[in-house]
């Protein structure tokens, strides 16, 4: 197609809609901001996102997905205290919440009532701040060309965050009147409340971070995977096999560890190559083993006492 960009089009993110197409003749716009769903190519014109997410963009939907899930599944089982059965069914009921939010998600998404998404190639990580780099020709008039360049990257969390928590107040406090009996009227709904707190920590981590969660989130993933599983084995006094082997849930928090630091090595080397990167798997045991293998020998108790006969 005929391209004419006069005048020059100016700002990283400003473009022309497309008014027209006579042939292989295009009319332009005004340069200002592109319609959503359209990016600026290299002539700053304004065109369709046709592209699909590759596998690195669905990982990364993927962490953010799991976010408010994993909050759900630790403030449930924070406040449930010992009734495990209760706890069981309100992480059920969890699952299905953001399960349910996330397909719904896609369904809504363009293209509408398929589970396939459209999206723009993101290329670097101003495109996700694009408010950042409206110009100001003449140091007066600022033309606002701000739009989702990394489209629907950045909204789509947000749908689905509301989509989770429309579903939490349809379906968990019905489910927590009928099952926490054993629990006080004040803890019944305390995991609920958790959430109304977590939901728009999480909505503004997306909004200010998201470009920057998008590069990091395979080593986030990491590093809290490792940290957590060290607290929780501390925390429960896990020393040995044996300590794994008494409690069935020791085992399900450990394999879920397990999963998640998967899920981190899979999204740093996005599988890419796999006879290079599948071997890499063999390793989401390290951890724990080496954790197991020397709980012993920094065990405080044993520490202070050999302290003191040293002395």
């Amino acid at each position: 197609a005929a391209v004419d960009i006069q005048p020059a089009c100016l700002g990283l993110y400003c473009g022309r809609t497309v008014l027209s197409v006579n042939g292989s003749v295009e009319t332009y716009g005004d340069c200002g901001v592109c319609p959503r769903g359209q990016r600026t190519d290299d002539n700053k014109i304004c065109r369709e996102c046709m592209g699909s997410p590759d596998r690195y963009d669905w990982l990364y939907l993927g962490f953010m997905a799991m976010l408010p899930l994993v909050l759900h599944w630790f403030f449930i089982e924070w406040y449930s205290g010992k009734k495990s059965s209760s706890a069981l069914l309100q992480h059920i009921t969890a699952l299905f919440e953001c399960s349910v939010a996330a397909i719904v998600t896609l369904l809504v998404s363009d293209p509408v009532g398929s589970l396939h998404i459209r999206s723009c190639k993101v290329k670097k990580l101003s495109d996700w701040y694009t408010m950042l780099y409206n110009p100001s020709p003449d140091y007066i008039t600022t033309v606002h060309c701000t739009h989702e360049a990394v489209y629907p990257l950045y909204t789509i969390v947000f749908i689905y965050y509301a989509f989770c928590l429309v579903l939490m107040m349809l379906l968990r406090p019905l489910l927590v009147k009928k099952i926490a009996c054993g629990l006080g009227k004040s803890d019944r709904f305390k995991s609920i409340y958790a959430a109304l707190y977590f939901f728009p920590i999480l909505t503004v981590l997306q909004a200010v971070g998201g470009g920057l969660l998008y590069y990091a989130f395979p080593y986030i993933i990491l590093v809290l995977s490792l940290v957590t599983l060290a607290v929780y084995m501390s925390a429960s006094e896990v020393e040995s096999f044996k300590d794994l082997l008494v409690r069935k849930k020791r085992l399900v928090v450990l394999f879920s560890h397990w999963l998640l630091h998967a899920y981190g090595i899979i999204s740093i080397s996005k599988l890419d190559k796999l006879e290079q990167d599948l071997p890499l798997l063999a390793l989401v045991p390290a951890p724990a083993l080496f954790y197991l293998l020397t709980a012993k020998y920094t065990e405080p108790s044993r520490i202070l006492s050999e302290g003191g006969n040293g002395h």
